[in-house]
């Protein structure tokens, strides 16, 4: 490929990225007033996702989640490792803002970012020994893939990720549902996981009687 090619390539890539990033931040726009109040009832795995993390609870560790939303996970790990330094990051200015309020006590060890965490980003240039991905992976399209990439090369060698996300659903109804809402469910996350990462957790579970299933990942990289 020519330097001209390279670059065209590049800004491609880029504009898809602020597509994406533009599209996300405004379906939160609304959302994230009621974010809390409804999405408690179907996104399954959050906090045992966070008790299946292999550190010691005093651990000195320091953790990232991609697309922290309203903050519900952060304050769960800041209590749950009271000696973690944490980092949000989320491309929704309401969601962080969110945030911002749910966090505020702990403001010393929590760390809010306003940006898409993509192959370019320098937010955990200094490594991490987790990368959280809690329902945010489904909806970042195309892009998932390089989100995940960039999670192993963030992560220290004995790092982990964590995904707990939409799997899939075999109704074409919900299906096409949770696109209209920007969720892909066609069981895609997992062998790609499987590809980069050895897992330590791998669970999949129904959910509503089986109209779905969510992902609980766990794994180091390869």
């Amino acid at each position: 490929m020519t330097g001209k090619q390279d670059f065209a390539s590049k800004k491609i890539a880029h504009a898809d990225e602020q597509e994406q990033a533009k599209e996300i931040s405004n379906y939160y726009k609304w959302h994230a007033k009621i974010y809390d109040s409804t999405r408690w009832t179907f996104l399954f795995g959050r906090k045992a996702i966070i008790r299946l993390l292999p550190f010691e609870r005093q651990a000195n560790i320091k953790i990232l989640e991609v697309g922290c939303g309203t903050g519900v996970n952060l304050v769960q790990l800041a209590h749950y490792f009271p000696n973690a330094q944490l980092i949000g990051v989320d491309v929704s200015h309401d969601m962080i803002e969110k945030s911002k309020e749910a966090t505020a006590t702990f403001q010393d060890r929590i760390t809010l970012v306003e940006a898409p965490y993509s192959k370019d980003s320098t937010i955990a240039q200094d490594g991490v020994d987790v990368v959280l991905c809690s329902y945010s992976l489904t909806m970042i399209n195309p892009q998932w893939q390089e989100v995940i990439l960039k999670a192993k090369e963030d992560l220290y060698p004995e790092g982990v990720i964590a995904v707990t996300d939409f799997h899939q659903t075999k109704y074409a109804w919900f299906e096409n549902h949770m696109g209209n809402n920007h969720v892909r469910m066609d069981a895609h996350l997992l062998p790609f996981l499987k590809q980069h990462f050895l897992p330590s957790v791998e669970q999949v579970n129904p959910a509503y009687g089986g109209i779905w299933e969510y992902l609980v990942f766990i794994g180091k990289k390869m």
